[in-house]
C-alpha cells in the first residue's frame, strides 16, 4: 500500500470514529510526525479527506475536521433515503431467496447479538455488513452503488451517533428484520417502506443525539468500513 493511501485510510478510520474531532487542526507538521512520514504523502492524503467532505479550510489555511450539523446529517439522510430505498426494491426484485431466507432466519435471533456478553457488539455488526453486502449483490447497479459508495463514510461517522443506544439497538434489529423479510418475499414496495422506516428511526435517533451534545465512544471499536457497512 501507498504510503499516501496508508495515511489516507488512518486519518479517515481516526475522523470517523471520533478520535478526532470536528474542528481538529490536521496540522501537516504534528500528523507527519505522529504517522511517521513525510509531508508529501500526508498533504495528499488530506487533498483526499478535503475532496471527501471530511476535511475543510479553517483559520490560517490549515485543514480541519469538518463539522457534523443536524442540517449536515439531514441533508445526508435525504440523499441516503432515495438511494438505499431504491436499493431494497431492486434487490426485492431481483435477489435470490436463499440468501434472504437465511439471513431472515439470523435476524430474527439478532436481538440477543445484543447481549453485554458482546459489548461492542461486534457479531451485531458484522450480521447488519452481510445484509448490506447481499442488498447491494442484489441490486446489481452499479451506478447506484456507486453513489452510495460516496456517502458511506459520511454514514458511518454518523452512525457512531447511535451505537452507545441500547434500547434503538434493538429496534434497528427488528426494523432490519422487517427489510430482509420483505426482500426474502420479492415485495419491493414493502423492502423500501421499510428501508424508510429504519432511516428515518436513525435519523431521529442522530439527531436527538447531536442535539444533547453526545459524542461517541472513540475507544469502543468501530466495525470496518465496507462498501455496504452503512445501516
Amino acid at each position: 500500500m501507498r504510503a499516501s493511501e496508508r495515511v489516507y485510510e488512518s486519518l479517515r478510520e481516526d475522523i470517523v470514529s471520533w478520535r478526532l474531532l470536528p474542528g481538529a487542526v490536521l496540522s501537516e507538521v504534528e500528523q507527519a510526525d505522529r504517522l511517521g512520514v513525510s509531508r508529501t504523502p500526508l498533504r495528499e492524503a488530506l487533498g483526499r479527506l478535503a475532496a471527501d467532505g471530511l476535511a475543510v479550510v479553517g483559520k490560517g489555511r490549515t485543514l480541519v475536521v469538518s463539522d457534523l450539523r443536524a442540517a449536515d446529517v439531514e441533508h445526508l439522510f435525504e440523499l441516503r433515503e432515495a438511494l438505499e430505498t431504491q436499493a431494497a426494491r431492486l434487490a426485492a426484485r431481483r435477489r435470490s431467496g436463499a440468501t434472504f431466507a437465511a439471513l431472515r432466519d439470523r435476524f430474527a435471533e439478532a436481538p440477543a447479538l445484543l447481549s453485554t456478553e458482546d459489548p461492542d457488539r461486534r457479531a451485531y455488526y458484522a450480521l447488519v455488513a452481510e445484509l448490506d453486502a447481499a442488498i447491494d449483490e442484489a441490486a446489481a447497479s452499479p451506478y447506484l452503488l456507486r453513489s452510495l459508495a460516496s456517502l458511506r463514510t459520511h454514514v458511518a461517522r454518523a452512525r457512531r451517533l447511535s451505537r452507545d443506544n441500547p434500547d434503538r439497538l434493538v429496534r434497528a434489529a427488528h426494523e432490519h428484520l422487517l427489510i430482509v423479510e420483505a426482500i426474502a418475499d420479492g415485495n419491493e414496495t414493502l423492502a423500501a417502506q421499510a428501508t424508510a422506516v429504519h432511516l428515518r428511526a436513525s435519523l431521529t435517533t442522530i439527531l436527538t443525539s447531536l442535539a444533547d451534545g453526545r459524542a461517541p465512544d472513540p475507544s469502543r471499536p468501530e466495525p470496518a468500513l465496507t462498501l455496504g457497512a452503512s445501516r
